[in-house]
């Protein structure tokens, strides 16, 4: 019999993908760390997937499209896919944030829209 759930842990590292640790098929999620003063070594944009990403702890900036954006544990922000991003870990503070990776406009139902009562 399949199961119809995957589990990893996730331990302290600078980045780690769940893509292939829980089998995801519709999303790529990342566990990411930048030390104090550290940041996202390049630019980057995407093809087709926008991010949401969460701030769990720290402090630090993202630049979008030329933009400074302050980031601080409890901020969520989305990133069409477009835009040029890179994050930067506060001098004094590192930052610890969650990335989700998702095909912008795929998603049709959500919570109770998608849900079935088992």
């Amino acid at each position: 019999m399949t199961k119809n759930f995957s589990k990893t842990t996730v331990g302290v590292g600078a980045r780690t993908e769940l893509h292939d640790a829980l089998g995801l098929t519709g999303a790529e999620v990342s566990v990411n760390t930048l030390p104090a003063g550290a940041s996202v070594p390049f630019v980057h944009a995407h093809k087709q997937n926008e991010e949401i990403y969460c701030i769990l702890s720290g402090s630090g900036i993202a630049d979008i499209d030329g933009e400074t954006v302050p980031l601080a544990a409890g901020d969520w922000l989305r990133i069409a896919p477009a835009a040029k991003r890179r994050f930067f870990a506060a001098p004094d503070s590192a930052i610890e944030y969650i990335c989700i990776q998702v095909k912008a406009n795929s998603l049709e139902n959500y919570t109770a829209a998608d849900a079935v009562i088992a």
